[in-house]
């Protein structure tokens, strides 16, 4: 017992129409036949199946990467450099002479030597410095430089201009009696002879453009401007610029007045303003503007000046911290060379190949350019144009980094929003670049797949770059009166994509499959093909579909798909037509690989939200797709075969592993079953009519080679010699474990292939042919478990009959437990090997065989042995309830309504007879009688009865009143029917007789209506068993009369004797129907007991009962 309990789940993961495919292919002898019979040869290749499969587990393989949609971060495998863009040093700006080179060293020399003002910390203020740069930059030997540095210091010294930007003021004073001002400014250059130095002891005097000067007159006035004035504000914003020549670098300075500007208003209207006055401050403010009213009305001076408020000055050296600019040269185009040498002779120092520099100047190429730029009087919209037209022209001689050009078009996007104008020649020359750049992308996106591959993160991230450069051109188009883009640049872009698109599968199509090829030769090359572009489109449905739609706006997916699609489905399309007519088994196989990669590219249609798949150019490929298709079915069923029996060949019938209980043929079986599965889930045949003719097929040569594989094994272990003395055999162990694996996975392989029954089919409900052949293999698959589990139990048999037969000799003076210990001690041992060989279904299949063999064994040692005594069978009916808690083993074995089932009732039965007396025993008879319910309850006819008790006579009145539906047991059809009556069992009514009615002839529904009468005390009739028993029989003049049925009634129920009963009528109670029947086994089972009782009464009571037998047939 202790084995038993021991017992859990099973270790071992398993893997989990027609009539019995056993029993049809016997009915079916032209059929393929389940026995030894080799699978057809020529399919694929014979052999043992091994090159099939593993092409199989190739397409599977493919088809596992194709599950669903790919995130982007499965696609972006690499993040290497990306692929190197083409340059063209062409499609830079114009080469220049040298003439014009010299030149342009002479003005950045220029630049240098005469620069002014003060230099930013992040930028070069030693002349040498900034002189040796340039040297470096035009590349010239040191006399050359030194030469054109004595030129340009004998040229005509610059003339020095000083702009001003007046922006805004904060907090001014306020001077008017509403709280604010009109403030304006007044700006001017104090030359060194201009500027008042001395100072008094006890304020310093500022200098102011009206008041002028103490010890010299005012400005002129074509050195004084003034800006607008800002009416009622103290937070004024201007913006405005002026231009100013300076003399003196060194000594000048810039002056700046504030003023509160004050119209000349008469005194009348000073006074009606008084509402406006706001405070104290506001009153004092509002009598000073009446003083000053008034003295504007005559009473001031002429010269002085009462108008406007004085707010307050400012100077600012002009040598300090301004930026000196040199007037009256062209400086547009000056800089945009200069700017392009410095560029390509800072990035000539990079790595060759490197797309990463992001236009990082030095120290003297930025202070250079800013000098030139400031001297040349460039507004910075101007100076973010030349950066943005020579980095683009730049970039497609030497690539550079898509980030710095995106910067570059935002930084000339947000000065083209506060001045959006420039000269028409500049604006063309904008207008170019922008053109020049465009087809630059364009060309990329024609061969977006070799610049930008999806497997790369870092090509990815250009792309997203260049697509946001592209975006930021067309927002600049609004604004061109010369517009650089002849048609919409979206437009231009799907455009070039198509191209793309096209030229990249006609190379493909040239590389793979040559149209000048013969037909099976190119078919290998077009399944290549189909996959590549199953993949390309994953990548442009999980990366570039995102981008282009994201930044541009353009349904590149579509645009795509719809375009290779078209493409790959005309190609199909002819190369199906070309090879129908010579269909052989390879091209078949080529047909079937490209089928599914062409229903993958189709399943892409179904990603996107709207679309009609009826509309593509592979609706309905699958049709002549179909002979192929079924060619290659028929090769799978034979490649199955020949797979399963060469493993069966090879299989040494011991587990794979310590863990496994299975050989290693199951697992290949059971891998093949998977297989299949897998390959119909791929193969998802969209026609349901032709889906379920293939299912079918294939559902039925799954079936047929699983059966083809038990076979294989029971005949592989019958052939092995069996070891002498092993009662328990490892390998039919392994057969059985083997046997349970293949059950499951066929089974589930079988509910893998379920397909589509079209409107009608129900969703998650499998269709009928396939759920008989799953039903039909079942019970195949079950019958074969139990011949091996037979088989293995068999070994057994002799063992226990040997311990049986030993309890049943145990004389009486031994316990019963001893006696019962050997058979215990056997069983543990054998079921403790049982255990560690077999899985846990397994080893439930062989608990009940053995459970049968033990009850039938020791039902035949109670056959052998009569007339012993009542320890005998007490004996047995302990063995029996330990065998039951042995095999129930706490509920981690068989459970006790299967143990207490079958044959256990009737050992059990025959156990409590023995033990009864002779009495009993025949109680125990008519007990069963009164259990004994009709099979088919008008198999043998009805009938109708009436019985009551009479207190007050001490009687029993039955009145037989009719029946119905007899069987006939005349040759006419009919019988001669009659009913006996009596009471039973016989020695509670020892001296009542039994009576029976009249005769009736020639009928199957008599009428009797005849009545009864038993003088029998009450108390006999309300014991245990005690009835009332109706024989209905034929009546034969010429032979033994024929046994029709019986029934019986229990006198407990009767009224008078159940209950007390109403008034003294004697027909009292209503009529009861009882079905008449048959004897069956547990009735009979008490009549065997009693015959082999010695007694005289029971051996009387078994004389009459085979007097009655002589008279019952056969059942019809």
């Amino acid at each position: 017992m202790s084995t038993l309990l021991e017992i859990k789940s099973s270790v071992l993961r398993q893997v989990q129409v027609c009539p019995s495919f056993r029993r049809k292919t016997e009915q079916e002898p032209t059929s393929t036949s389940v026995d030894l019979q080799e699978p057809a040869t020529g399919a694929w290749k014979p052999g043992d199946g091994v090159e099939f499969f593993a092409h199989m587990r190739l397409i599977l393989k493919k088809g596992e990467g194709r599950q669903g949609l790919p995130c982007p971060e499965v696609l972006l495998r690499s993040g290497s450099p990306a692929p190197a863009e083409p340059v063209d040093s062409n499609r830079g700006l114009r080469a220049l002479t040298q003439e014009e080179v010299e030149m342009l060293y002479e003005e950045a020399l220029y630049t240098v030597l005469h620069r002014a003002g003060t230099m930013s910390p992040d930028q070069v203020d030693d002349e040498e410095v900034l002189l040796a740069y340039l040297q470096q930059v035009f590349g010239t030997n040191p006399e050359q430089h030194a030469e054109a540095i004595e030129r340009v210091k004998k040229a005509k010294a610059p003339t020095y201009a000083l702009k001003v930007s007046v922006m805004r003021a904060k907090n001014l004073l306020a001077k008017d009696p509403n709280g604010f001002s009109d403030p304006y400014c007044m700006l001017g250059i104090l030359p060194a002879s201009g500027t008042p130095r001395e100072q008094s002891g006890q304020k310093e005097q500022r200098f102011s453009f009206r008041k002028g000067s103490k010890r010299s007159g005012p400005l002129p006035a074509k050195c004084i401007q003034v800006t607008e004035v800002k009416s009622s504000t103290l937070n004024p914003v201007w913006k405005e610029h002026f231009l100013f020549e300076i003399e003196d670098v060194s000594t000048d300075q810039l002056h700046l007045d504030i003023w509160d500007h004050d119209d000349d208003v008469s005194l009348a209207e000073a006074c009606r303003k008084l509402n406006e006055v706001i405070g104290l401050k506001g009153m004092s403010r509002y009598f000073k503007q009446i003083v000053k009213s008034a003295r504007a009305n005559g009473t001031a001076g002429p010269t002085e000046d009462h108008t406007d408020d004085f707010l307050g000055c400012l100077n600012i050296p002009v040598r300090r911290d301004t930026i000196m600019s040199q007037r009256g040269r062209f400086g547009f185009l000056s800089y945009l060379l200069l700017l392009s040498r410095v560029l390509r002779f800072e990035h000539r120092v990079e790595e060759p190949n490197s797309s990463s520099w992001h236009g990082e100047l030095s120290g003297p190429g930025t202070t250079i350019l800013c000098l030139h730029g400031a001297q040349s009087n460039l507004s910075p919209l101007q100076l973010a144009v030349l950066h943005w037209q020579v980095s683009s022209r730049h970039h497609q001689t030497r690539t550079l980094d898509y980030g710095y050009l995106l910067g570059l078009l935002e930084d000339m996007q947000a000065h083209w929003e506060e001045a959006p104008l420039l000269p028409q020649e500049q604006e063309e020359s904008l207008a170019d670049s922008f053109s020049a750049f465009s087809e630059f992308g364009l060309r990329l996106l024609r061969q977006l797949r070799d610049y930008f591959p999806a497997t790369n993160s870092t090509a990815v991230y250009r792309l997203e770059l260049l697509l946001k450069c592209l975006d930021k051109l067309q927002l600049f188009q609004p604004s061109f009166e010369i517009c650089p883009f002849e048609t919409e640049l979206n437009m231009d872009i799907a455009a070039a994509l198509k191209r793309g698109n096209r030229e990249w599968y006609d190379r493909l199509l040239s590389a793979k499959s040559p149209r000048e090829l013969p037909g099976p030769q190119r078919l290998a090359g077009l399944v290549e093909l189909a996959d590549v572009i199953y993949e390309d489109l994953q990548a442009c449905y999980g990366i570039y579909a995102s981008l282009f739609h994201g930044i541009l706006k353009v349904d590149f997916f579509t645009l795509t798909f719809r375009q290779l699609e078209r493409l790959v489905a005309e190609e199909a399309w002819v190369l199906t037509e070309e090879l129908s007519p010579k269909m052989t088994l390879q091209v078949a196989s080529g047909l079937f690989e490209l089928y599914l990669t062409l229903a993958d590219i189709q399943h892409f249609w179904s990603y996107i939200p709207g679309r009609d798949s009826r509309s593509l150019a592979l609706a309905g490929i699958h049709t002549p797709f179909l002979p192929a298709v079924k060619l290659w079915l028929q090769v799978l069923r034979d490649q199955s075969k020949w797979r399963l029996q060469g493993a069966v060949d090879v299989d040494t019938l011991e587990p794979v592993d310590a863990s496994s209980r299975h050989s290693s043929s199951a697992a290949t079986a059971s891998l093949c079953f998977s297989h299949i599965q897998e390959l119909w889930v791929r193969l998802a045949w969209p026609d349901p009519a032709q889906a379920q003719g293939l299912g079918t097929q294939l559902s039925q040569d799954l079936c047929e080679a699983a059966l083809f594989y038990t076979e294989l094994l029971r005949k592989k272990v019958d052939a092995q010699p069996g070891a002498a003395g092993e009662a328990v055999s490892e390998p039919l162990c392994v057969v059985l474990n083997n046997v349970e694996l293949v059950r499951r996975a066929s089974g589930q392989a079988l509910r893998g292939l379920a397909w589509p029954e079209g409107a009608l089919g129900l969703e998650g409900v499998l269709p009928r042919p396939l759920l008989s052949c799953i039903q039909a293999l079942e019970e195949d698959l079950h019958r074969e478990a139990h011949t091996v589990t037979a088989h293995l139990t068999s070994k057994m048999v002799a063992d226990i009959r040997k311990y049986v037969q030993h309890i049943s000799l145990s004389p009486d003076s031994i316990q019963n437990d001893e006696a019962v210990a050997p058979l215990m001690k056997y069983l543990d041992e054998k079921l403790a090997l049982l255990n560690a060989s077999l899985v846990k279904e397994n080893l439930s299949r062989v608990l009940e065989a053995l459970w049968e063999l033990l009850l039938q064994a020791i039902l035949q040692a109670l056959g052998a042995n009569s007339d012993v005594s009542a320890d005998f069978y007490g004996r047995f009916h302990f063995t029996l309830e330990a065998l039951v808690s042995f095999f129930h083993a706490e509920g981690q074995g068989l459970p006790l309504e299967s143990l207490r089932d079958g044959s256990y009732k009737r050992l059990e039965e025959e156990l409590r007879l023995h033990k009864c007396s002779t009495r009993e025993c025949i109680e125990q008879f008519y007990l069963d009688k009164l259990k004994q319910r009709s099979l088919e309850q008008n198999r043998f006819g009805r009938l109708s009865v009436r019985c009551h008790y009479e207190a007050a006579e001490q009687r029993l009145a039955v009145e037989v009143l009719h029946a119905a539906d007899l069987l006939p047991l005349d040759a006419n059809g009919l019988s001669d029917p009659f009913v006996i009556v009596e009471l039973g069992p016989p020695h509670l009514f020892p001296l009542v007789r039994s009576q029976r009615t009249q005769v009736k002839a020639r009928t199957l529904h008599p009428v009797f209506d005849e009545l009864f009468h038993f003088s029998v005390p009450a108390e006999a009739c309300r014991h245990r068993g005690a009835c009332v028993l109706f024989t209905v029989m034929d009546h034969d003049w010429l032979s033994t009369n024929d046994f029709a049925g019986e029934a019986a009634l229990s006198l407990g129920s009767v009224s008078g004797i159940a209950r007390p009963q109403v008034g003294a009528g004697s027909r009292a109670g209503q009529p009861i129907t009882l079905h008449l029947r048959r004897p069956r086994a547990q009735v009979r089972s008490a009549l065997r007991m009693l015959e082999g009782r010695t007694n005289k009464e029971a051996q009387e009571f078994v004389k009459k009962l085979k007097e009655l037998e002589k008279c019952m047939e056969a059942d019809p």
